[in-house]
């Protein structure tokens, strides 16, 4: 599939493209544990997700530990909720020294990739889109969020030493989703909202940069995401990046957002994963969704999407009454 083709056209299908992955284990009957460990059950719970609702795109897991888990971080894992990193690896120089770059296939990682093969053998009408985890949002997840943000004033060094490593896993193990048939690769980069323009301009733009350039093609695009509250002043620098579609979380005004970008770059959110998805009503779902589409559906670079990714235990009737919404509102 030629993605450059797509990324002019994919708005005016009119289709929503929410990052709708994890509730497919209601469908399939499996549970969160079972389904990050097997790039099978993955592909099968796109499908699924793929027969139920008309989305412009398939998403594969946003699993912010995927990545941090093969440097060797501590995974948490529970039934209903995605896996979440539990300690901090890296702390000074001689740990940055002992972190190793670990090979695309290393723990769960090969299993992602096969999610894409696997996944493209299932769904033939609409791109499969991949997901990574941004590089300073990694970077956090190996030396503590909390951490990090000090030390890029402190140690800028030591950050800057954990981001190239990385960077060089990030853009191999991009490669390996691209080449298993991936047309788009969602990175997720929440923690770089958390960022002054300055240092989002040192410790993220330039890395994520650096990871488009190298995987990106004709046949496979990136998306970038942040979720941050502060992406209305960090707008130069996101766009810096070079993506040429943006996704944005619930914690901003998207109607906003939407007039510093430029025409021919796509912007997609943002109903609130969280408070609407997960614990709303199909009720307030569907008037948070025509909420933003009365906001930003007059502009024709934008696509309807969820702020983050969906929990995967949110109400099928409200991601079904999102949809409903959608289409009453184009129709």
């Amino acid at each position: 599939m030629n993605m450059n083709n797509w990324l002019k056209t994919a708005a005016e299908r009119h289709k929503p493209m929410p990052v709708l992955s994890f509730p497919g284990i209601q469908l399939t009957g499996i549970t969160v544990p079972e389904l990050v460990r097997s790039g099978k059950l993955q592909a099968e719970c796109m499908k699924a997700v793929a027969d139920r609702w008309d989305t412009l795109a398939s998403v594969s897991l946003m699993d912010l530990s995927v990545e941090a888990e093969a440097f060797g971080s501590p995974v948490r894992f529970s039934d209903d909720e995605v896996p979440t990193v539990t300690g901090a690896i890296v702390t000074d120089e001689e740990s940055l020294a002992a972190l190793k770059i670990p090979a695309v296939g290393d723990m769960r990682t090969g299993e992602y990739v096969k999610t894409i093969s696997e996944a493209k053998k299932l769904i033939s009408d609409r791109p499969v889109f991949a997901g990574i985890i941004g590089l300073f949002s990694l970077a956090g997840r190996l030396m503590d969020m909390t951490e990090i943000m000090m030390l890029c004033y402190e140690d800028p060094e030591l950050v800057h030493g954990v981001l190239e490593k990385v960077t060089q896993f990030q853009i191999a193990y991009g490669k390996a989703l691209r080449d298993a048939g991936a047309d788009g690769i969602i990175m997720a980069e929440p923690a770089a909202g958390m960022l002054s323009p300055p240092l989002i301009g040192e410790f993220s733009t330039p890395y994520v940069k650096r990871v488009i350039e190298a995987v990106e093609t004709e046949n496979c695009v990136f998306i970038y995401h942040n979720c941050g509250n502060s992406t209305l002043s960090l707008t130069k620098e996101i766009l810096d990046t070079g993506a040429r579609a943006f996704h944005f979380g619930n914690a901003i005004d998207l109607s906003e957002m939407i007039k510093l970008i430029p025409s021919d770059k796509l912007v997609m959110g943002n109903v609130d994963p969280a408070r609407q998805f997960r614990n709303g009503t199909p009720e307030s779902v569907h008037a948070a969704t025509l909420d933003v589409l009365e906001k930003c559906g007059q502009y024709p670079n934008f696509i309807l999407s969820s702020g983050c990714d969906i929990p995967p235990v949110s109400p099928i009737g409200n991601i079904d009454a999102f949809f409903a919404a959608a289409r009453e509102f184009y129709k």
